[in-house]
């Protein structure tokens, strides 16, 4: 029998991205991928999270919205980077009011997704990861 694993409830908020993150965080909420069997959902606000996905470099615009965004989140809380932007090395990370990603802008991200824009799988494979992570094991 397989033990079910923690659930994972995260807040996205795109910081200024192209759209190409958000097009493949959407298709994990096909019937192919179907993220929320899997424990893991996408909630309207950051007071439900336990986590917080940021797509983008951080623009100007968007800077504040983000340092707010994540103190409404309780901790404990996860900062994950999605996508090449906001982990910092993306293409748009010179353009003159870019922030470089979450860590130029907030804080070192406790986990990176990487790609431009990293494929739906990726995704999926490393929210499962961190889900594996946050459970226990079984008392004894």
């Amino acid at each position: 029998m397989k033990r079910a694993q923690k659930s994972l409830q995260f807040r996205h908020l795109d910081a200024g991205s192209c759209n190409g993150c958000e097009q493949e965080l959407n298709a994990l909420t096909s019937r192919f991928y179907d993220i929320q069997q899997q424990g893991i959902d996408i909630v309207a606000s950051p007071r439900h999270a336990d986590s917080l996905v940021v797509t983008g470099p951080v623009t100007d615009t968007m800077l504040r919205p983000l340092g707010k965004v994540w103190e409404a989140v309780p901790g404990p809380k996860l900062l994950i980077a999605l996508g090449d932007c906001a982990a910092g090395c993306g293409v748009f990370q010179a353009a003159y009011a870019s922030h470089g990603g979450v860590a130029g802008s907030l804080k070192e991200p406790d986990v990176v997704i990487r790609g431009c824009p990293p494929t739906p799988q990726d995704i999926l494979d490393q929210l499962l990861r961190i889900t594996a992570a946050k459970d226990p094991g079984p008392k004894v």
